[in-house]
């Protein structure tokens, strides 16, 4: 073959390399060895992202070594005051929303109540709020879920959070914790989470804290902390995990969204400032997911407290942890499969 043969040659193959599940960043190409030598051995899969070509290969690197990507200015501000204009609605209770949980600060419920957003730490399950659900079904958000969790795409858990100035009692942090803790459905790859920043996002109000590449890593054993100011209801925390493994504080300015794996070792600092930290978010999984008995493993202690709630507040006695997730689940994006 002669020059301007192998030249074309090489070219092709740079192109079929950016379909594939390895960065071509990685992969340089000199001649026709280098050619037959990646015809040869062709790159390994990536195991937690998929090829739709909506994240780069060095993102999907990125993503694969630390459990989480940051994506700049993905939501419009447009759309962040929309979501915050119903969440104060909702705290002044002028519309009710089924199914909502509204949850306040194990602090400010010690203190006197003030029926307005100062009073709410956080909004979960408004799959039921046709305002705010809308951002789990914004498409660039699902084209990057899709990415993750493949074509059919169900809403399984929303949140709004309303981090709220430290009462003094550090009771404003959120422990570090698997979020697959929460879910009795598998398998984990094929389930991510996209929290958006709705205002800046600093160490001084309480940004996430990462620990990068615990993705990778068995769903360890979470209880309460034994923290002296109280902890938040369900605000589960890993049990031993290496104090010493590299952190990451990922601050982001408002529109910026990050996306994470469920097994990613995360929590949030205080919210040292003087205003509330909102964030709006959705946890996505593959409707193609099963759901699995966790009897005998280390869930066993959310799910009793789950229908210990469940048998309080709906006078539900043979409530199955399924059953929750089965019934807020909603889909956004392709068949409902299985979930």
């Amino acid at each position: 073959m002669d020059r301007t043969g192998m030249s074309r040659a090489a070219g092709r193959l740079r192109l079929m390399i950016n379909h594939l599940d390895r960065s071509s960043a990685l992969i340089k190409i000199s001649g026709a060895a280098s050619a037959h030598a990646a015809a040869a051995s062709p790159p390994p899969r990536l195991r937690y992202s998929l090829d739709t070509g909506e994240l780069t290969p060095e993102q999907r690197l990125f993503y694969e070594e630390n459990g989480f990507i940051v994506i700049k200015q993905l939501v419009s501000d447009e759309d962040i005051e929309r979501f915050r204009k119903e969440f104060e609605r909702i705290c002044r209770r002028e519309v009710k929303v089924p199914g909502l949980v509204v949850m306040r600060d194990v602090a400010i419920v010690r203190s006197e109540f003030v029926p307005d957003q100062r009073a709410v730490s956080k909004l979960q399950d408004f799959q039921e709020c046709p305002e705010l659900f809308r951002y789990c079904s914004l498409p660039q958000i699902l084209k990057y879920v899709e990415s993750f969790t493949g074509p059919n795409v169900m809403a399984m858990h929303t949140m709004l959070i309303n981090k709220p100035p430290d009462a003094g009692k550090k009771t404003s942090r959120h422990p570090m914790h698997q979020d697959l803790h929460y879910f009795p459905f598998r398998p984990s790859d094929r389930i991510v989470c996209a929290w958006t920043a709705m205002e800046r996002v600093s160490r001084q109000n309480g940004c996430l804290v990462v620990l990068p590449g615990s993705h990778k890593g068995a769903l360890q054993e979470h209880d309460y902390p034994e923290w002296e100011g109280g902890v938040n209801k369900m605000y589960h925390g890993v049990r031993n995990y290496r104090p010493d493994h590299p952190r990451v504080h990922v601050e982001m300015e408002k529109g910026d969204t990050v996306f994470f794996h469920p097994l990613l070792i995360h929590g949030s600092g205080m919210n040292q400032t003087q205003g509330f930290r909102k964030a709006i978010s959705c946890h996505y999984a593959s409707s193609d997911c099963f759901y699995i008995d966790v009897k005998g493993t280390t869930q066993e202690n959310i799910e009793s407290e789950v229908k210990e709630i469940a048998a309080k507040k709906y006078d539900l006695s043979d409530f199955a942890f399924k059953d929750g997730w089965a019934f807020r689940g909603r889909l956004v994006q392709g068949e409902r499969t299985s979930l």
